[in-house]
């Protein structure tokens, strides 16, 4: 089992990724203003369904790597300070767009399209696969059991905060869209806010040694 404060950091880490604005953050804020808080709800349905696909695929995948290539850990380490350094980078580069500009004007899908699309939308989204290729071995302890339980614990983790911030996004998104559209300073302090954890997130990984 993963030690609490290994889970607590990584569970930060989770929080940074689903507040990050990307197509799973997009397409709900979109369903949700286009079509209704119901709609938002069926596709986030579909996102979290996308997120265990996910979570399987990977499980397996660390399991089989980390045990076959002494190097598998450098490489995806290496590859998960860039790509954290490059989400910051994403969250404050110019011109970058408030999260709340999105497409009102979507046609109305029924249920099984909305989850489809969501379902879709995730598992076709590589943030979301490089976030677990490139943060599981950070947290990974081969002394602590199963290389698989692990990854399938820190992936429950995932899910829990996914599901349980884009669960209060698509039920405050009316809000929230109104609320930064009127309020730009606050728009930009969550870029920067954002993009400090992001770097200091891929600080603590470039100098995490291999466990």
């Amino acid at each position: 089992m993963i030690q609490f404060y290994d889970l607590t950091i990584f569970a930060l880490a989770a929080l940074v990724l689903v507040i990050t604005p990307g197509p799973n953050m997009i397409y709900l804020i979109s369903r949700t203003l286009s079509q209704g808080r119901k709609a938002g709800l069926t596709s986030l349905l579909g996102v979290i369904c996308g997120f265990l696909v996910h979570i399987i695929l990977v499980s397996f995948g660390l399991t089989a790597v980390l045990f076959a290539v002494p190097f598998a850990y450098l490489t995806l380490k290496t590859a998960g300070v860039i790509y954290l350094l490059y989400l910051a980078y994403q969250a404050i580069k110019p011109n970058s767009k408030n999260i709340f500009e999105t497409d009102r004007n979507l046609n109305s899908d029924n249920p099984r399209k909305l989850f489809a699309i969501g379902f879709l939308t995730n598992v076709l989204n590589p943030k979301v696969a490089m976030f677990y290729l490139s943060l599981f071995p950070q947290f990974i302890k081969t002394a602590s059991g199963s290389i698989m339980m692990q990854s399938i614990q820190l992936g429950i983790t995932q899910v829990i905060v996914s599901l349980s911030i884009n669960f209060i996004i698509v039920l405050t998104a009316a809000r929230a869209a109104s609320f930064f559209n009127q309020q730009p300073a606050w728009v930009k302090i969550q870029k920067w806010f954002m993009a400090s954890v992001l770097a200091a997130l891929a600080f603590k990984m470039a100098f995490t040694k291999a466990k």
